[in-house]
């Protein structure tokens, strides 16, 4: 018995599809971009680490901690392990947000020189929200291989 050919996707589901794409594309090269910087300049991010949460880490652990950062967002490219790579980059991307809770009060706060100082942590805040977004739309995610292999009546394990 042949199986039958996968559901034809609507226009709305292909536009859908490629707004996700760009979105989880987008998130994903935000966090990459960061994971890549503990790889290139350990030191750094030791630094930060001392600074904000008043802990030392090894060059081995900023090494580790990027690698794993980076291995969330091919998968997340990708749209493999779905719920699990856009989670996991969620609720990295939530523990920098929870960290800057007293900048999020004085969002308009400039330096000596008038220079705004606090709108980083506004950025945070609307790639969390686009983080929340992505994982609440997943079924609507139709361009990633998680999509195609659901479509094609795979395993669902990798939802």
């Amino acid at each position: 018995m042949l199986a039958s050919p996968p559901p034809e996707l609507s226009p709305q589901d292909k536009l859908d599809g490629l707004a996700l794409l760009i979105l989880r594309l987008g998130l994903a090269w935000f966090i990459f971009l960061w994971a890549a910087h503990k790889i290139i300049t350990p030191g750094q991010y030791q630094q930060l680490a001392r600074h904000f949460d008043k802990v030392d880490v090894s060059v081995m652990q900023v090494y580790a901690m990027g690698g794993v950062q980076i291995a969330l967002c091919v998968l997340a490219a990708l749209g493999l392990f779905r719920i699990f790579s856009y989670s996991g980059l969620a609720i990295m991307h939530l523990f920098t947000v929870t960290r800057r809770w007293e900048q999020f009060l004085d969002p308009f706060a400039v330096n000596a020189r008038g220079f705004p100082v606090n709108r980083n942590p506004v950025i945070d805040l609307a790639v969390l929200g686009a983080f929340i977004a992505l994982i609440l739309l997943v079924r609507r995610d139709h361009f990633s291989i998680g999509a195609w292999l659901s479509r094609h009546d795979r395993e669902r394990w990798w939802l």
